[in-house]
Formats: C-alpha cells, sequence, structure tokens
C-alpha cells in the first residue's frame, strides 16, 4: 500500500520546503490554418510562460496563472488541437530554481530594453517625451504582470521610467509658465 496516495501519511518532522507548485499547459495544434498557432504563441509570451519544450509550457502555480492557461487550453481545443492542464512540483529546488532563472533573464532583456527606451525618449523633443512616457508605462506594467521572478534590471528600468516623468513633468511646467499671463 502507497499510503501518500490514500491519504494516511503522518509525519511529525518538520516540513522542508522544497519545490513550489507549477501548473504546465501541454498542447498540440494542427499546422494549418496557421492563425491559431501564432495567436497561441503570442498569447503565451504575454502571460511570460517558461517553456520546457515543444507545446509544455510552465508557469508558478496562482490563481491567475491557472486562469490564464486554462483559457489558452480552451483555444486551443476550439482550434481542433489538444490541450492538458497540470499542476506539479520540480523534482529538485535546483530544477525549479533553473526554470526562475529563465524566466527572470527574459524579463531583465525586457527591462534593459524598456530603459534603453526611456533614455532615448529623454533626449527626444519635448512634445514627444509625454507621449512615449504613456506607452512606456504601459510596456513597464505588462512586464510587470509576467515578471515572477524581478531580475535587478527591473530596479534600472524603474529609475529610467521615473527619470523620463521627471522631464516630462518639468517640460510640462515650463509649458504652462511658457502660457501664463
Amino acid at each position: 500500500m502507497q499510503p501518500w496516495l490514500h491519504g494516511r501519511v503522518s509525519d511529525s518532522r518538520p516540513r522542508v520546503l522544497g519545490p513550489g507548485e507549477w501548473v504546465l499547459l501541454s498542447y498540440r495544434l494542427p499546422r494549418e490554418p496557421s492563425g491559431p498557432r501564432t495567436t497561441l504563441w503570442r498569447r503565451l509570451k504575454r502571460l511570460g510562460v517558461a517553456q520546457l519544450s515543444d507545446g509544455l509550457v510552465a508557469l508558478p502555480a496562482d490563481a491567475r496563472t491557472r486562469e490564464a492557461l486554462e483559457w489558452l487550453a480552451d483555444d486551443v481545443l476550439a482550434a481542433d488541437g489538444t490541450a492538458g492542464l497540470w499542476v506539479a512540483h520540480p523534482a529538485t529546488v535546483a530544477q525549479e530554481r533553473q526554470l526562475a532563472a529563465g524566466m527572470a533573464a527574459a524579463r531583465a532583456e525586457e527591462y534593459r530594453a524598456l530603459a534603453e527606451q526611456c533614455i532615448e525618449a529623454a533626449a527626444a523633443a519635448s512634445a514627444e517625451r509625454s507621449r512615449v512616457l504613456r506607452r512606456l508605462r504601459g510596456e513597464w506594467r505588462a512586464i510587470n504582470r509576467r515578471d515572477f521572478f524581478p531580475p535587478p534590471e527591473r530596479e534600472v528600468a524603474a529609475a529610467a521610467l521615473r527619470d523620463l516623468a521627471e522631464e516630462a513633468t518639468r517640460d510640462h511646467a515650463a509649458a504652462v509658465t511658457e502660457g501664463a499671463p
């Protein structure tokens, strides 16, 4: 008998925290038409999934990520594909760290690009700064939503965004002062 299958495991030892829970989406879509494949790829990218292999992605498990992957599984099924949702734990903490490091590296690249865009926008004409600031704030929020393991680059991007906002505020104050009677 395997007691862990029957819920009778009594363990009085202190629990050592192991790897956390992850939600996995296993999917397969027909090659044609290519539209559903492209749509799925974009949505998975927007969620910031870890690609484990072809047709298998993972996210840290919480209500939001599970629901998001459930919706995508439904979309795959609607496109005549196959999909399954799984909840799992990596076998080792090292495996989980590897997944987290890969996800953090992807977000770090996005944050670096955002910081570079902020620096470029700060050098642009004042009329352009406010428009670019609004767009970059939206990008910041999107990256933040898929950032489960924040890298140090996040703070660099936040500082660059704050600096750009201060420039835009100064531009606005100067425009108001110039227009004042």
